[in-house]
């Protein structure tokens, strides 16, 4: 189970700061917004570059922007450990998914609440993650869709079908009260904004998400049928 709290719900005007207040996180995830595939806007390139400099933790960057194919390996050079597309905007999937990995990132493909899961099981050896929308994406402080978690569970089992080490991402709406819900349905990597950023110990805000998201899978696990006879 790893959390990876956003930025987004950080104070902008001293990110470097904001980084160092959740040391018990497994990455920093960056939301990149151009105002025109969502309506907000919010930080690019630049400030990537910058915080990969400074930052101890990975930076797992969700681009939320038109024409991904052009934009998104410059993130991947600029030091991200991850980079996130979304299949919505994407031209040449494939071709970017690969270009990302040799670049030397992780590849991940994000889906928004309607978009379907479907197409995009026969690529899941594409990519090395998926992340589906929770909310519908451009603002933080939404809430949680309950709407995707059979999305989330057609996911999981897709990529357990397959074998393959793909893990499915959640965003949106995650809080102490979503986490488990979401764990249960199959995530093990959980956004939180909020959640985190707007408590008073951010560091214990990451460790609780993570602790309820894995007793919730524990859990599941227990419950499921065994194979002995």
């Amino acid at each position: 189970m790893r959390v990876h709290p956003s930025i987004l719900s950080a104070d902008f005007t001293d990110l470097a700061a904001e980084v160092r207040r959740i040391p018990t996180a497994d990455a920093v995830h960056v939301d990149v917004m151009d105002g025109h595939f969502v309506p907000n806007l919010t930080l690019g390139l630049p400030v990537v570059e910058r915080l990969a400099q400074v930052s101890d933790l990975p930076l797992d960057c969700h681009l939320m922007v038109e024409a991904p194919d052009r934009w998104a390996p410059a993130y991947a050079e600029a030091g991200a450990a991850g980079v996130t597309f979304h299949a919505e905007a994407a031209a040449a999937p494939v071709r970017l998914a690969r270009e990302l990995r040799r670049l030397g990132a992780r590849a991940a493909v994000a889906l928004n609440p309607a978009t379907p899961v479907e197409p995009w099981v026969d690529l899941l050896g594409e990519v090395d993650m998926v992340l589906l929308m929770t909310v519908e994406p451009g603002f933080g402080g939404q809430s949680f869709l309950d709407v995707v978690l059979p999305k989330v569970r057609r996911l999981r089992a897709a990529i357990s079908a397959a074998g393959l080490p793909v893990a499915v991402q959640v965003d949106g709406g995650v809080s102490a009260e979503t986490v488990g819900r979401a764990a249960e349905a199959g995530a093990d990597v959980f956004v939180a904004g909020s959640a985190v950023y707007g408590a008073e110990d951010a560091a214990a805000a990451v460790e609780d998400l993570r602790t309820r998201a894995a007793a919730a899978a524990a859990g599941t696990a227990a419950s499921a049928p065994s194979d002995r006879g």
